[in-house]
């Protein structure tokens, strides 16, 4: 099978840093594989939030996770503080992807990281069309 590949944009739209937790190690003594996925979402939230928006509520509509793929690249370690840069690509119709890049504190990439988000309304329990201008708030061109 092939192996995953995530192409990050050449510059993200935002950057955070995220301090890595005694929760966040697995047995191996390094960052957990799942716990990069929990540090995206943080990043992800800080992200939204930077714009004025919750996961609950971008113009009017939620997001839902559709899908995430993580390309590992190297270890980090209990008290490492990371920066996680945040960008977007791929949009279609109803959703985007979103894109992390997580570095150490010497630079070196740890992980890099995808999640596809579709726009939907928890009330009705189905994906709605992109909020006008949500887009461009994303860095991206409306398809």
């Amino acid at each position: 099978m092939a192996r995953v590949k995530i192409d990050f944009p050449e510059a993200g739209l935002f950057t955070t840093e995220i301090k890595i937790r005694i929760s966040d190690i697995n047995y191996g003594g390094h960052l957990g594989h799942d716990a990069v996925l929990s540090i995206a979402h943080e990043a992800r939230m800080r992200f939204l939030r930077s714009l004025g928006y919750t996961e609950m509520d971008i113009e009017g509509a939620a997001i839902i996770m559709s899908d995430a793929a993580i390309v590992y690249r190297a270890e980090a370690v209990y008290g490492e503080t990371l920066r996680v840069e945040v960008g977007a690509a791929d949009p279609h119709r109803k959703g985007c992807d979103l894109l992390y890049r997580i570095s150490g504190a010497d630079d070196r990439e740890v992980a890099v990281v995808k999640t596809g988000i579709m726009f939907f309304d928890y009330s009705a329990r189905r994906s709605v069309p992109a909020p006008a201008g949500v887009f461009e708030r994303f860095g991206l061109v409306t398809p």
